[in-house]
């Protein structure tokens, strides 16, 4: 049976309900002093816990973004209980349920959702109300990491368990668009690939842009090979890579990682919230692949343009 939760009760079990930087000190790093202008908060919405990030309030008129924790769902087990993620061993139709159960809590319907099958690759398609998923909640794209859309009523939905979420706003076009960016997809730099789409499709200034790096494994969570810290340094320059990984370590922070990769596409550092939520640390609240060797769901953000 469904658990509905209460402030009341979240705080009993959780403690605190809003997650900020909170680091504006000369030994943090820039995107900690940049983010501590904003926080991650969370919302109980019929009885389901959501996430939300302060760096969009300023446009809930027109636009929504939300993301999911593991509370609130039908789904059993190790899965429990939100779980979002088609291939984890969940029955489909607990799965769909969860689905609609959480786009009533924000607001949206269902038939609205579009989903890609992501591939840790960095292709960006912009999508219309074509690619939605129906009352059969059908995914209808293949091998996809980044959605655009500037159509009213297409929320797009994206999945987690600890690779880095990345949640992209143009208030002036009135564009959204979300993108999946694990190490492969950093590499990648998927983020500045969602970017260049947005300006050659829609005429988007990334100086106009806002930005969230999502609920995601933190530094200290994530250690990685050589060859990943390899990687990444053929793609960022040495200054940016003190920041990314610890000289002779191989603790990873991706969140860093992404704020370059950001700032170097032309958004404007004061723009870009890191939620400094870790799923890795949080996996009671939080689904984490690193911290349940494998054995877990999918969390789901979602980013959409309201009905005018």
């Amino acid at each position: 049976m469904r658990k509905k939760w209460s402030r009341e009760a979240f705080e009993k079990k959780f403690g605190s309900v809003e997650w900020s930087q909170n680091k504006n000190t000369p030994e943090a790093k820039e995107y900690e002093r940049m983010s501590s202008q904003y926080s991650t908060y969370m919302e109980i919405q019929n009885g389901i816990p959501v996430l939300r990030f302060s760096c969009f309030d300023p446009w809930k008129d027109w636009m929504g973004a939300a993301f999911s924790t593991r509370l609130g769902g039908v789904s059993e087990g190790y899965l429990s209980s939100m779980n979002f993620g088609w291939k984890q061993g969940d029955d489909l139709e607990n799965v769909k349920e969860n689905y609609r159960l959480f786009a009533g809590a924000i607001g949206v319907s269902a038939d609205d959702y579009v989903f890609s099958d992501q591939v840790h690759d960095t292709k960006v398609v912009s999508v219309t109300k074509e690619h939605t998923a129906g009352p059969e909640l059908h995914r209808k794209l293949q091998g996809i990491d980044g959605l655009i859309t500037a159509d009213e009523n297409v929320v797009l939905a994206t999945s987690y368990a600890d690779c880095v979420p990345l949640f992209i706003v143009d208030p002036k076009h009135r564009i959204v668009a979300a993108s999946h960016s694990g190490w492969r997809g950093t590499v990648g730099q998927i983020g500045r690939k969602t970017i260049e789409m947005m300006v050659q499709k829609y005429g988007s200034d990334p100086k106009d842009m806002a930005c969230v790096i999502g609920p995601s494994i933190c530094q200290q969570c994530y250690e990685v090979s050589e060859d990943v810290v390899s990687a990444l340094s053929c793609v960022y320059a040495e200054d940016q890579m003190r920041q990314i990984a610890e000289p002779g370590k191989y603790q990873l922070d991706l969140w860093a990682a992404c704020y370059e990769t950001l700032k170097e596409a032309g958004v404007p550092p004061k723009s870009i919230q890191v939620s400094g939520v870790c799923t890795c640390c949080h996996k009671d609240l939080l689904f984490s692949h690193r911290a349940t060797a494998g054995k877990r769901g999918n969390l789901n953000g979602f980013i959409w343009k309201k009905c005018s």
